[in-house]
């Protein structure tokens, strides 16, 4: 399955968030919280949209809509949802 988002709109897959503590504590999925960063797969044709396909960003907590593209977690964000552009 292929997702194209349109307009102004960000398709963004979850990056997973560390699943241990720096002194070794492993953390329950139950305990972790959303993640909030991911990486552009793909970008609407919307004016107002700044990022590039395979830019890591920072989004809002609670934004978007989470789909599934195979068994991998998605989201599709509006432009305004998304933060920042994390570079490492």
């Amino acid at each position: 399955m292929q997702v194209q988002p349109l307009g102004d709109r960000v398709l963004v897959k979850l990056v997973e968030e560390q699943e241990r503590t720096q002194s070794g504590i492993y953390i329950p999925d139950t305990a972790k919280d959303k993640p909030q960063t991911g990486e552009v797969v793909a970008v609407g044709d919307g004016e107002d949209v700044k990022v590039k396909v395979g830019q890591r960003v920072l989004f809002a907590k609670f934004a978007g809509t989470e789909i599934k593209i195979g068994n991998v977690e998605h989201l599709i964000l509006s432009a305004d949802d998304v933060l920042a552009v994390v570079s490492e």
